[in-house]
């Protein structure tokens, strides 16, 4: 960690707007890309698309991993990568007017490939500059969560929800952030010199956690969860859009607003709950989103949506936040980074893409010759139902015993 004098000058704000740059490109076309896509025939393709991040999540590590980070300083990557995304992205649209259905999917992942990797560089560029990085981080990774609301907000309100001009706006930022990652603070290659190794590049060391019964059960319960979180960014804007909703950017940016908030009250409930009760609620919160949306689907009851959107913070923090806490403390120190890269790999890799295949053949089989509005309520409970069993198997499998104090 560096000392307080070698910290750059105002590193804290230049770093925050790294942040709210990296998550309002991503922000910016990814929550109403279903709408888009519906819009010019290409829904049956919605799947395929939402698959290409989590595919992305599961090659980067083998490519960020153990070669990039041994040869090139984090920033020059981050700037490379964000301008050759920016070009990938400023094309896109014509692929989706032009109803290039295959083409948009190779598109999107060469594009991912692009971006993915960036997620990591930007953590690794602030805890490398930050003098004090238990201090510092979480406000500059709340500047990343304000600029994707901040993105949902201006696609809504600039009635680009269902406009392919939103891969453009990504583009631009993009454009920026690459330029600006060249006056970001020089961070070394992180693993220079060391020699090439098969064992960590298969996180080998952090594997053997599946010996621990409780974080088998994890596991295990962190990608089975993750499905029906592939399901909510890929069909929840074509359903808001279904059932009438207008400016769904900006309606699905309360999402993220709730997540600051319940991020904030992560302590207070960590002490009463514990680590156990914690996932438990994030888990079962899943199935209470998704029943406001089944239910929702009715005029009479239409308020029950926006309760399921606002259900985002507890549903990402309670579970994937309150995850990766519970990993470092069950991780040694040695292979706490390849822990943690192992529960992404889980999620955000083999969950997500689960879920996003297993939706969209869902979505395909429903909706191929139905227009009825009502079906998305029986859309809508199968990942409802899916949370209950899958809460019910962590609550009677999960077994782990927290040392009081550090809680």
């Amino acid at each position: 960690m560096n000392t307080e004098t070698k910290q750059p000058a105002l590193i804290v704000p230049r770093l925050s707007l790294m942040m709210f740059m990296e998550f309002f490109i991503w922000g910016s076309w990814s929550v109403t890309l279903g709408i888009v896509m519906t819009k010019y025939d290409l829904s049956t393709l919605i799947g395929d698309a939402f698959s290409m991040g989590p595919i992305a999540s599961i090659i980067s590590p083998f490519i960020l991993g153990m070669l990039v980070d041994r040869f090139f300083p984090s920033e020059k990557v981050l700037a490379v990568l964000h301008l050759i995304g920016a070009a990938i992205l400023w094309f896109i649209p014509e692929f989706i007017t032009g109803q290039q259905g295959g083409t948009l999917v190779f598109a999107l992942l060469a594009y991912m490939l692009c971006y993915m990797p960036t997620v990591a560089l930007t953590n690794n560029i602030a805890f490398h500059s930050l003098a004090d990085s238990e201090k510092s981080f979480p406000v500059i990774r709340v500047f990343g969560t304000i600029g994707w609301i901040v993105a949902g907000l201006f696609i809504g309100q600039a009635d680009l929800s269902a406009s392919p001009a939103i891969f453009q706006v990504a583009a631009i930022c993009s454009l920026i952030l690459g330029l600006y990652s060249f006056t970001l603070p020089n961070t070394p290659p992180p693993a220079k010199g060391k020699p090439f190794s098969m064992r960590d590049l298969m996180c080998a060391d952090a594997i053997a956690l599946f010996k621990i019964p409780h974080f088998l059960v994890f596991a295990i319960c962190a990608t089975l969860i993750s499905i029906p979180l592939g399901t909510y960014y890929a069909y929840a804007a074509p359903f808001l859009d279904a059932v009438g909703f207008e400016k769904i950017g900006s309606l699905m940016s309360m999402g993220q607003m709730s997540e600051i908030v319940f991020m904030l009250l992560i302590p207070f409930f960590f002490k009463r709950l514990g680590v156990k009760y914690m996932l438990l609620a994030g888990m079962l919160a899943w199935f209470l989103r998704y029943a406001f949306f089944a239910l929702g689907v009715s005029e009479e009851i239409r308020w029950a949506v926006y309760l399921g959107i606002l259900l985002h913070g507890i549903c990402y923090d309670f579970f994937f936040v309150v995850g990766f806490m519970y990993t470092d403390k069950v991780a040694d120190e040695k292979i706490r980074g390849q822990a943690q890269s192992l529960v992404v790999l889980f999620t955000y890799g083999l969950g997500m893409l689960l879920g996003s295949q297993i939706s969209g053949g869902l979505y395909n089989n429903m909706f191929a010759d139905n227009t009825d509005v009502s079906t998305w309520s029986t859309f809508w409970w199968i990942p409802a139902i899916s949370a209950v069993v899958i809460s019910v198997i962590f609550f009677i499998f999960f077994n782990y015993k927290e040392d009081k104090r550090e809680a």
